[in-house]
């Protein structure tokens, strides 16, 4: 009986990195994505330049990912880059001028808009900023791809 708790343990720790959640976004033009990890399988759509897409499995330059919806599909690993972007998941968030919800409001951002995501801090903010330039903090709950 001990050995078997001491086997699921060691299941259970070796299991544990594989858990992690890992992000990337669509990289500097539009993918197309397929149901199947090959060229020649069924286009399901195009995602554009700049989607937050979650990695689901990675089998020969080719990647499993979900978007926001939770939509399955596969994208060839060439179509995504090294920059992150996130995804505004609530009708409207505030970005504001420090990571605190009493800072002063920079701007706000409305639902499904892309920020580029420069820093995570572990306050449950994040640093990021919009394509015209202006930046800030947003609370993490108020956006997908992290």
């Amino acid at each position: 009986m001990r050995a078997a708790r001491i086997w699921w343990c060691a299941v259970l720790f070796a299991a544990a990195p594989a858990l992690a959640v890992e992000f990337r976004s669509v990289g500097e033009s539009a993918a197309v994505l397929f149901d199947a990890p090959s060229l020649k399988a069924k286009k399901t759509h195009v995602m554009s330049r700049g989607y937050p897409v979650e990695i689901i499995v990675a089998v020969e330059g080719w990647y499993k990912v979900r978007d926001a919806g939770g939509e399955l599909a596969w994208i060839e690993a060439k179509n995504l880059g090294e920059r992150r972007n996130l995804m505004v998941k609530v009708k409207l968030a505030d970005v504001r001028q420090t990571a605190a919800d009493n800072a002063p409001l920079v701007f706000q951002v409305e639902q499904n808009v892309l920020l580029d995501l420069l820093e995570l801090t572990d306050t449950g903010w994040a640093r990021v900023a919009h394509r015209d330039g202006q930046g800030g903090y947003i609370k993490i709950n108020q956006v997908w791809g992290l």
